[in-house]
């Protein structure tokens, strides 16, 4: 009887841990507008300093790219630098290479991906995450169905991905509309700046400001950017 009993509290949780990926996987999405718009109403509705939010900076924009190779590359080539510094060096690299494929990346060496802009670490993640997908470690066509942790942990296991940009890759590349970038600077400068804190959040902080915007913390971070855009305008109060 023990013996039984046993057996069916483990399959209970292996039946659990099959469901949590199941619901991770039909989550809310952010595929268009209309997505957006929706989610900010709720998060307005709901939360006051979101409602503040919005109506400072009205219904951020719906940002989308593809979910591929060229999607995740081009997150990769925005990564701590500013936006219009991303547009060039992305631009440049398109001239160069055409089509950004995991083909076109390991035809050119070193000095001619550095030539367009990209330091030497991101061509050596760009490296790192072509070869993955030539060996068939990454496969982006199955991300789709996987849950948003799992698509994080594999993301994350190539050299060079590190969680922002696996972030950014679920909520920009996949709508994934729960997606909690805590580790974006401009987030958290906007929460300072909405909450009145004396600091940026920081540590588990940086994630406990954004646990009431749940399921929609990926919107509350559009919404957010957008604010930032906003308060940082010259003439603005910080």
């Amino acid at each position: 009887m023990m013996v039984s009993i046993n057996r069916q509290a483990r399959f209970s949780k292996l039946d659990r841990r099959k469901a949590g990926k199941q619901a991770g996987t039909m989550q809310a999405q952010l595929r268009v507008q209309e997505d957006l718009d929706r989610a900010v109403r709720v998060l307005a509705g709901r939360c006051p300093d979101m409602a503040r939010a919005h109506e400072i900076a009205g219904f951020p924009a719906i940002r989308r790219r593809s979910a591929d190779f060229e999607g995740l590359a081009a997150i990769v080539v925005a990564q701590q630098v500013s936006t219009a510094s991303a547009r060039s060096i992305w631009q440049r690299l398109q001239d160069g290479l055409g089509p950004v494929t995991p083909e076109a990346i390991t035809r050119h060496d070193d000095d001619a991906l550095r030539g367009f802009g990209l330091s030497r670490p991101k061509v050596r993640t760009l490296r790192c995450v072509a070869d993955a997908v030539r060996s068939g470690v990454l496969d982006f066509g199955s991300l789709e169905r996987l849950a948003s942790d799992d698509v994080h942990r594999r993301l994350t296991a190539i050299t060079g991905i590190g969680p922002w940009t696996a972030d950014i890759y679920l909520l920009f590349c996949l709508g994934r509309a729960d997606i909690w970038p805590a580790g974006d600077l401009a987030l958290m400068e906007a929460i300072r700046h909405l909450r009145g804190l004396d600091a940026v959040p920081q540590g588990d902080a940086r994630f406990h400001h954004a646990e009431a915007w749940r399921p929609y913390r990926g919107a509350a971070a559009l919404l957010l950017w957008a604010y930032y855009g906003v308060i940082k305008r010259p003439g603005t109060l910080a």
